[in-house]
């Protein structure tokens, strides 16, 4: 499927119109290699993209303006590797969820991508001390039987679960919710810098994209989608967490909670994550136990 052709329209039409695979495989079916986005009828393509001919128009007059630009030489000097869902390197489990990404772009030591054993750890921007305690419990194994540790740079827990990793000499994958162009929050600009040389970070936005609120939950699902499993550390009852776990609900993955104190707004999440059937943990065992007897 792969030709330059089809890779050079296929970055054109993501820089200006990002979708999932699941929109785009109906113009893929007609048009395999994406030659003809300016020159079939406008209503056609609204047709195959489900979007108004308004919106087609102004995605072909974009995409005219933009195919030119040869972007893979752009991304090539921001020392970006886009990476198609049809490449050997996509993450498989990655297909298996219901809208994958069509593009990928990395930053980092893109070999991560082919470690066996990922494991997503999340929860609350306002995490306590109480966070970094069981991090500090729980990675040392994780890190031994080398599992890749997969968040968001968020702050609170994200951030701490990326440091703490590559302060044991461990691995970790960032996925975000906007392009290589920003950097958010501005208190992990460093930890995000230092994981693009040493570690992975991860976008399906192209670099010009800015954070929105609406882009951290779709990041959510490839956190879950890329992981064997979840761990929730501290979590608010209506977290911004509890989409990853929603997420993996849908993706089939198993939850992990860790309990907290019973006085903490922030053990809401994981308390009641665990009346509804997530795994009460205390130790990495747990973990192992439960992914790789189901492996």
């Amino acid at each position: 499927m792969q030709t330059n052709i089809l890779n050079d329209n296929l970055l054109a039409l993501h820089y200006v119109q990002p979708m999932s695979v699941n929109r785009l495989l109906p113009l893929l079916k007609e048009d395999p290699e994406l030659t003809s986005i300016t020159t079939m009828p406008a209503t056609k393509l609204a047709l195959l993209l489900k979007m108004n001919n308004d919106k087609a128009q102004l995605l072909q007059s974009n995409f005219r303006r933009v195919i030119d630009k040869n972007l893979s030489r752009y991304y090539e000097a921001l020392k970006i590797m886009p990476l198609f869902f049809y490449d050997d390197l996509y993450p498989k489990q990655l297909l298996e969820i219901y809208d994958p990404p069509t593009v990928l772009y990395l930053r980092g030591e893109q070999k991560l991508l082919t470690y066996a054993n990922k494991l997503a750890i999340v929860g609350s921007r306002k995490a306590t001390s109480y966070s970094e305690k069981c991090l500090a419990l729980l990675l040392p194994a994780l890190i031994k039987r080398q599992y890749v540790i997969v968040s968001g740079l968020a702050k609170g827990v994200d951030g701490l679960a990326h440091a703490m990793t590559m302060e044991r000499s461990g691995r970790t994958i960032a996925v975000l919710g906007h392009g290589f162009n920003y950097s958010y929050p501005s208190e992990n600009k460093n930890l995000a810098q230092r994981m693009m040389k040493e570690q992975l970070v991860m976008t399906e936005y192209p670099p010009y994209m800015k954070p929105q609120k609406w882009h951290f939950p779709m990041r959510n699902r490839i956190i879950s989608g890329l992981s064997a499993g979840v761990v929730v550390t501290e979590a608010g009852e209506k977290s911004g967490t509890m989409s990853t776990v929603d997420y993996a609900l849908d993706h089939g993955r198993p939850i992990f909670a860790l309990p907290g104190d019973i006085g903490s707004s922030l053990s809401v999440g994981p308390h009641k994550l665990i009346t509804e059937g997530a795994k009460l943990i205390w130790n990495s065992t747990h973990i192992l136990e439960e992914i790789e007897t189901n492996e």
